[in-house]
């Protein structure tokens, strides 16, 4: 969409401040479920289906196949986020962005309550799901692909970027480093999430993820206040990449 004549308008859930936030999230929720709850890293997927294969050609049956939980939680939230938007709209007034936001803030503060004794499926299962809804929720960051739940991406773009630094070194085309201050910057924010996440876990334990109320919260007031206020007539505006 566009403001006056030249200037592209983003709404408010493709600003790159909320892409910050959230990536910077994911790496605190990296954290929280490697040290407290399985030594496993939620918020992808990759290496539940490797962990699968390697337990299925072992012959370890049982232990193979419950990584299906996990898996069909990811598939499960991008099955209902890819669904809800729509209907969200077209029912409240906000958007499925802003829905999906205080949703997480609910599972943030009901696995805050989790004993560090439970059985560790009930925090990875949870976070499995609203990861999975975050990354198929939130695509592009003014105008930028990226993800907001795990950095391997980021960081092989930053790789390309470089080249074309190099590549264009003395032709004076500089339009890829934008792309690459984005990526360079999300990855940034993910380690610090972590950083923080691991200082957090230490002090805390399990009631930690409750840090992440703060963030969330902040997103969600930005959010919803554009949803009721400043971009009220934009809601059948659908964000990039969607």
């Amino acid at each position: 969409m566009e403001k006056g004549n030249n200037e592209t308008y983003f709404l408010m859930c493709e600003r790159n401040w909320i892409y910050y936030t959230l990536i910077s999230i994911a790496g605190f929720m990296g954290a929280y479920t490697y040290l407290l709850r399985g030594n496993v890293f939620c918020n992808a997927q990759t290496g539940n289906v490797v962990l699968m294969g390697m337990a299925l050609g072992a012959g370890k049956w049982g232990e193979g196949f419950y990584y299906l939980i996990p898996i069909s939680a990811y598939v499960l939230g991008a099955f209902v986020s890819e669904l809800f938007p729509n209907p969200i709209k077209h029912t409240l007034p906000i958007r499925w962005d802003t829905l999906l936001i205080a949703i997480e803030m609910l599972v943030v503060a009901g696995l805050g309550f989790v004993p560090e004794s439970a059985p560790v499926q009930i925090s990875q299962v949870a976070i499995n799901f609203i990861a999975s809804m975050q990354y198929n929720t939130f695509r592009q960051a003014e105008g930028i692909p990226v993800a907001t739940t795990f950095a391997t991406n980021h960081i092989r773009q930053i790789g390309v970027g470089l080249a074309k630094e190099l590549k264009h070194l003395h032709t004076g085309n500089k339009s890829h480093r934008k792309k690459l201050s984005i990526h360079f910057l999300m990855l940034v924010f993910f380690v610090l999430g972590a950083v923080t996440g691991t200082i957090c876990c230490n002090l805390f334990i399990g009631k930690a993820i409750w840090v992440l109320l703060i963030p969330f919260g902040i997103v969600f007031g930005a959010l919803l206040y554009a949803d009721l206020k400043t971009e009220r007539d934009m809601v059948e505006k659908k964000p990039a990449g969607h």
